[in-house]
């Protein structure tokens, strides 16, 4: 069976080139998907809202953000992308590698500034207003580096580079430590399940395992999920499985009992209701579609 890998946790694709570990995407939801599932990676990513608004969420906590916002996300940090109600939102990602801005050797910039804010370490709010991206200088650095990404003149890295630590000089000195955030071990927790059913969603996974990976009662793990995903753990656990059996459903040719019983379902007519009840449409017709 080959399959598109549906990418929803740790992500491991390589985002920015090797050589100069920088890249820009455009995008809109719900125009180019309906909304980016929660994942981590090691980059930095910046998104920019160009128009509209929409819901971002880092580390479990949600934002409404609109245009001329920024948040940043840092290495490792949980976070995803989502329509707000009707409405669509065009944004800028920018994600690059923490490594580009770490000198060999002793450095005093990076051990005392740049790695406890990247690391979470150093804790600030996500979400940057518009009023404070222009007040701060963020909004004029980040249009100079995508005019130097177009024109790709000459040492146009080097620019790239001075703006990025000016960014960070302005997150260090002006943002500051403001932010309470959701403690980072039940952030490690809330990984290590979503991993486990990365891993595993094709198996019979209880409620009971997923509670002892956190070392909880299940009363307890169960109230803990749901306080932190919004959704109960089983809820969340089927909502992946269809979700990568859509994905199946568009990349494969198996028979959709087959990747019913892939995605973690016994039962194909509850495959299917749930299917309908998720996408309005059933498998065999979404199949179709591609």
């Amino acid at each position: 069976m080959q399959l598109t890998k549906y990418e929803i946790y740790h992500e491991n694709k390589c985002h920015t080139p090797l050589d100069f570990p920088y890249n820009t995407y455009l995008c809109t939801i719900p125009l180019d998907f309906s909304a980016v599932n929660i994942h981590w990676h090691e980059e930095v990513e910046i998104i920019v809202i160009k128009k509209g608004t929409g819901i971002v969420s880092v580390n479990l906590t949600e934002y409404k953000v609109c245009e001329g916002d920024a948040v940043f996300v840092m290495s490792g940090q949980l976070h995803s992308i989502s329509q707000l109600e009707n409405s669509t939102m065009e944004y800028e990602n920018i994600l690059f590698r923490p490594s580009m801005l770490k000198a060999t050797g002793s450095d005093l910039c990076w051990e005392q500034f740049i790695s406890p804010l990247i690391s979470s370490e150093k804790t600030i709010c996500p979400l940057i207003c518009a009023d404070k991206m222009i007040e701060s200088g963020i909004a004029e650095y980040i249009q100079k580096i995508d005019k130097l990404c177009d024109e790709k003149s000459a040492g146009y890295q080097i620019a790239v580079k001075g703006y990025l630590y000016l960014m960070l000089h302005r997150l260090v000195s002006e943002i500051g430590e403001t932010f309470s955030q959701i403690s980072q071990k039940n952030i490690d927790k809330i990984k290590t399940i979503l991993s486990y059913v990365e891993q595993h969603y094709s198996e019979n996974i209880t409620v009971e395992e997923a509670a002892e990976l956190c070392f909880y009662s299940k009363s307890y793990f169960m109230k803990f999920f749901k306080e932190s995903m919004g959704v109960s753990f089983i809820n969340y656990l089927n909502d992946y499985r269809l979700e990568t059996a859509a994905n199946m459903l568009r990349a494969a040719d198996d028979n959709i009992l087959e990747i019913a019983c892939a995605c973690g379902f016994d039962n194909l007519s509850y495959f299917n209701r749930s299917f309908k009840k998720k996408y309005k449409i059933t498998p065999g017709k979404y199949r179709k579609g591609k």
